[in-house]
């Protein structure tokens, strides 16, 4: 009786989720339902999230030059060289190599990725990084790909490849990041080399075509039950045997020089490259993900004082979730570390410090197991 009253209860719930971004064929049973993808569920989601996409777009070209607006319709990303003039590069450089404080470290297979949020308290000790994000054109190519007229979470990131032990990093394989059209950028504080992990995208592939939707329709009919936990949670992988059916042009490795800017729409097929050795990649990393169907009439990220605190709220707000005993929060806290250090500090992966404070955090979330066990 009980199982049934939650399921009551929840089924409100996953019917609201089919109009958002959630992507998961393992939290969701109607998005993970044969029966309703069979007659289409998911690839008429995925139609609709392009088509909007599509829409937005149209009112977010202003301001950008038509060669790098012919260039993302065409390939799915753009690539900048000398995105900065070097005397601004190297006071970014400085800002980030001089700057230690809070970081969050997660693993993924032998692959340490670490991030420092670029909240205001933080660009206040770097002022060139501040100026590189207050740049229209960045924002206005990352509002393009993303399709979303808000401002991006931005970041800090270091990769150490091989940096401990582990299977292989599972963003080495092609994939798309969700459903729907979405964005990352890194502004590249390294060079990346063909064999230094470079970003590596399958031109055109942002785009629908009937083969590729012929296997979408096919992988959410497996993805349910699929031995792949990140295809299982609605990031498809695919082999290239796969990419070609689809008629996509051969991916193309993107190796770079410092101070070089991509923006890319990784609802198109991706990969992190292999690095033959460990090493060290810094770069500026932008990410944004919206609601796919529905731009909100106001939205409050679309302020920038707001908008940029969000990183810091989403973590804490996950910090919370886990000491509520709702799962682990992967991205772990790590104080007094800088972007270039290469000691992974033993990530700390036991514990982490409380993410709302005080008595609200420690009431609410012993409220909240106690409903929920109800």
């Amino acid at each position: 009786m009980h199982k049934i009253i939650k399921t009551v209860l929840t089924y409100p719930v996953w019917v609201f989720q089919l109009f958002t971004g959630t992507k998961s064929f393992r939290d969701n049973p109607l998005i993970a339902s044969r029966r309703l993808n069979e007659t289409g569920l998911h690839v008429v989601r995925q139609s609709l999230a392009h088509r909007a996409a599509a829409w937005r777009r149209r009112r977010l070209k202003r301001g950008i030059p038509p060669h790098l607006l012919a260039e993302f319709d065409r390939d799915g990303f753009v690539v900048i060289r000398d995105f900065l003039p070097a005397e601004m590069f190297r006071q970014i450089l400085e800002d980030v190599r001089q700057y230690r404080g809070e970081a969050r470290e997660t693993i993924q297979g032998d692959t340490v990725t670490r991030r420092i949020a670029l909240e205001p308290c933080v660009l206040t000790r770097m002022p060139g990084v501040r100026r590189l994000l207050d740049l229209p054109l960045l924002g206005r190519l990352i509002r393009l790909a993303g399709s979303r007229d808000c401002e991006p979470l931005y970041y800090v990131q270091t990769i150490l490849p091989h940096a401990v032990t582990g299977d292989p990093d599972p963003q080495l394989q092609f994939h798309a990041d969700t459903f729907h059209p979405t964005v990352k950028a890194w502004f590249t504080l390294t060079e990346t080399a063909d064999e230094s992990g470079p970003f590596v995208y399958v031109p055109g592939s942002h785009r629908l075509n009937p083969a590729r939707q012929a296997w979408e329709k096919r992988m959410s009919l497996e993805a349910a039950g699929s031995g792949d936990r990140l295809s299982g949670r609605g990031s498809f992988r695919v082999d290239a045997d796969a990419i070609a059916a689809m008629g996509y042009a051969a991916p193309r490795a993107v190796a770079v020089p410092a101070n070089t800017l991509i923006v890319a729409d990784t609802g198109g097929f991706h990969a992190r490259g292999v690095s033959a050795q460990p090493g060290i990649r810094v770069e500026i990393w932008a990410y944004e993900r919206g609601n796919p169907f529905f731009a909100p009439l106001i939205d409050l990220w679309r302020i920038r004082a707001i908008g940029r605190r969000r990183a810091s709220v989403m973590w804490a707000f996950h910090d919370w979730l886990e000491e509520s005993g709702f799962g682990v929060h992967v991205w772990r806290k790590r104080g007094n570390v800088g972007a270039f250090d290469r000691d992974v500090g033993g990530h700390e992966m036991l514990h982490i410090a409380p993410g709302v404070p005080g008595w609200f955090g420690q009431v609410s979330a012993h409220m909240l197991r106690r409903i929920v066990r109800r």
